[in-house]
């Protein structure tokens, strides 16, 4: 299910809560909406309301996170491209066969993670069965040096190739986290419970319901947001293609 299909989902039942809370307020006798009833109502909301946005912001917090070191690795991987093809070029014209598979690599690895720049999502299954990135490394290891530079050269290229190897497989590894659908549950539940309570509390004018809509609205982007960057190659909040595209531009020539 789509991070905008669950976020509107959630909106729905927030916005049921507080017609049902609106509703009761009417049916329910004055005195359970008056004196000592409502300070236990205020204070019910009032926790739940803490407890929310305690829970809403560890998410946001972890989510952000998860959106940082997915492009701080896109970012790494991206300058290590364009220091192995630095070594490979120094290696001499044994690499060149090595580069241009390099470069292939790079091309079909951003039309995997990127495709037509749109909001479509990374293709994970062929980024996990492509062997590019095997074929440059077998490449760069095949390489018969010649004298103590061009061993180097081949050893600090393999080292990068290594890590560039173990970078994808992380990036695969991680987009398989999802929040537990039970974890939604509860939050949908807690949240149409709190607005439930502020439509006891709010009185029948536009201004209060609006006021409410707009929280509830506010709350559904919140968690629009978390599930978005919980997966930072894919939907409408997408990591920077910028850096691979630089490396892309830079190499083989």
């Amino acid at each position: 299910m789509s991070a905008q299909l669950i976020a509107i989902i959630i909106f729905a039942f927030m916005l049921s809560g507080m017609a049902l809370g609106s509703y009761l307020r009417l049916v329910l006798p004055e005195h359970h909406t008056r004196a000592d009833s409502k300070d236990i109502l205020i204070a019910a909301s009032g926790t739940m309301a803490t407890l929310i946005a305690l829970i809403v912001g560890l998410l946001v917090t972890s989510a952000k996170s998860t959106y940082d070191d997915t492009n701080s690795t896109l970012t790494r991987n991206g300058a290590k491209i364009i220091t192995l093809d630095y070594y490979l070029s120094g290696y001499g014209p044994e690499a060149k066969e090595v580069r241009e598979l390099l470069r292939q690599a790079t091309a079909s690895g951003i039309e995997r993670i990127w495709p037509d720049e749109g909001t479509h999502g990374a293709d994970l299954a062929k980024m996990e069965t492509e062997s590019d990135m095997s074929r440059v490394y077998n490449g760069i290891r095949e390489l018969s040096p010649q004298n103590d530079a061009q061993k180097y050269l081949q050893t600090q290229a393999l080292q990068i190739g290594a890590d560039m190897m173990l970078s994808r497989w992380m990036i695969i590894e991680q987009s398989q986290i999802n929040l537990p659908g039970m974890f939604l549950v509860v939050l949908t539940f807690w949240l149409t419970v709190l607005f439930v309570q502020l439509g006891l509390l709010a009185p029948r004018n536009r201004t209060a319901l609006s006021a409410l809509s707009v929280c509830a609205l506010s709350m559904a982007g919140a968690i629009f947001l978390i599930l978005e960057l919980n997966h930072p190659l894919e939907g409408r909040i997408k990591v920077s293609s910028a850096p691979m595209q630089k490396a892309l531009s830079l190499i083989g020539k």
